[in-house]
Formats: structure tokens, C-alpha cells, sequence
């Protein structure tokens, strides 16, 4: 059975309550399919769940099979730096159809951001290496592809939908 390793820490990006019981970690790449059709359903368990679940988001990006998942998830942390990378995470999946070089300056103009820094973070060796880390993590973690899930630590075996049914089903 594959565990989430690292654990969590003030390093990730965490969306939760101080009661949440239940700790989903995702490791996701911006540009995958699967990916975009199981954000509105995790949208959904956080809405559903609400302050019972923590959710986590580590970046995954395959680089070979979607040549803007790394540079999307560049654009997502130098977001974090100026506080807004679940305003990003979201921007990036909306658009995620219309994902290439230029969108990602148009996003941040978006949301907000303070254009010149976030393209010098976007282009730094800190950036691009809390990038590398989080890939790192899911590859120490048996991540075998996007997106995988990893509830109380422990790999999930099977998909958003499964993961809203086992959810709801212990909450009954």
C-alpha cells in the first residue's frame, strides 16, 4: 500500500477547516483530462464536505504527454507567492482547453496579480524547484499517473467518483 510521503506541511497548499477529519491530498497536472473533469467533482466533495475534509494539492506535471503542464504548474506557485494559488489552480483549470504560453500572464492579470513579480517567480530556480519537489514526492509516493488521490496518507485505489462515494458512504 503506497503513503503519502512527504507528509503535509506548511510547504503544500492546503484548503481546510481546524475540525477537518479527513485529509485528501491530490497530485494533479493543469493540462490532463482526467485531470479537468475531476476538478468540478472535487469542487463538489469540498462543497459537500465542507469543513470535515482537508484538501491538499501537489503538482504533478507529465511533461512528455502535456507540454503546458509544467509551465502552468510554474504559474500556480509564483501565484502562491502573492497569496492567490487556489485562484490560479481554479483559473488554470477553467481554461485548462485553452492552455499555452500565452494564457498564463493573462490569468494572473485575472486574479489580481502583480504582473512583474509574477513573471520574475515564475522564471526562478525556487519556483520551478518547489515544482520538482512536489513531482519528487508522487514519484516517492507511487503516484502513477494524474490524478491520483491520497486520503488520511494512504493512496487512493480509484477515481474522484469512487473517492465521493467512499466519502459519502462513511459519513452516513
Amino acid at each position: 500500500m503506497s503513503t503519502l510521503k512527504p507528509s503535509l506541511s506548511d510547504k503544500d497548499h492546503i484548503q481546510a477547516s481546524e475540525s477537518a477529519t479527513v485529509e485528501i491530498v491530490e497530485f494533479g497536472d493543469y493540462e490532463c483530462p482526467y485531470c479537468g473533469d475531476a476538478y468540478p467533482i472535487v469542487k463538489e466533495i469540498q462543497e459537500t464536505f465542507g469543513d470535515q475534509i482537508s484538501f491538499a494539492f501537489r503538482n504533478f506535471p507529465l511533461q512528455e504527454a502535456h507540454p503546458f503542464a509544467f509551465p502552468a504548474a510554474l504559474a500556480a506557485e509564483a501565484a502562491a507567492v502573492q497569496g492567490k494559488f487556489w485562484e490560479m489552480h481554479d483559473a488554470l483549470y477553467d481554461n485548462q482547453h485553452r492552455l499555452a504560453e500565452d494564457i498564463f500572464t493573462e490569468l494572473a492579470e485575472t486574479i489580481g496579480l502583480d504582473l512583474e513579480k509574477f513573471e520574475k517567480d515564475s522564471q526562478s530556480e525556487e519556483i520551478k524547484q518547489k515544482v520538482d519537489s512536489d513531482f519528487e514526492s508522487g514519484v516517492r509516493s507511487g503516484v502513477n499517473g494524474t490524478p491520483s488521490f491520497y486520503v488520511d496518507g494512504t493512496k487512493f485505489d480509484g477515481g474522484v467518483l469512487d473517492l465521493y462515494q467512499m466519502l459519502k458512504e462513511s459519513a452516513e
